[in-house]
């Protein structure tokens, strides 16, 4: 293998990673717990959007736009742990009530 090849091959990986990562990283068993991920904007600042509408994410009352990437790893982590937990709160009512 070239070293040209193994360069590529190495970019092309970390390309594939980046996009994993922006859209919030390994999902779940139940995709619905995954509903936000980031972006990179134009601007080079970040935004955390909801993955099934594009809109980006508001969190206490604030739209989640224009963030550095720690900010949007962060909310976005945020978020998808909430979204986690208010599943679970769903689900012991449920077994709770039936």
């Amino acid at each position: 293998m070239s070293r040209d090849t193994a360069e590529t091959g190495r970019k092309q990986i970390a390309a594939a990673i980046s996009v994993w990562e922006n859209e919030g990283g390994a999902p779940g068993r139940d995709p619905v717990h995954h509903q936000y991920g980031r972006r990179i904007e134009a601007d080079r600042s970040w935004t955390v959007y909801n993955v099934f509408t594009g809109i980006p994410a508001c969190l206490d009352g604030d739209a989640m736009t224009g963030l550095s990437r720690l900010e949007a790893t962060r909310g976005m982590s945020r978020l998808n742990l909430r979204q986690v937990e208010c599943c679970r709160e769903i689900v012991s009512v449920n077994k709770a009530v039936g």
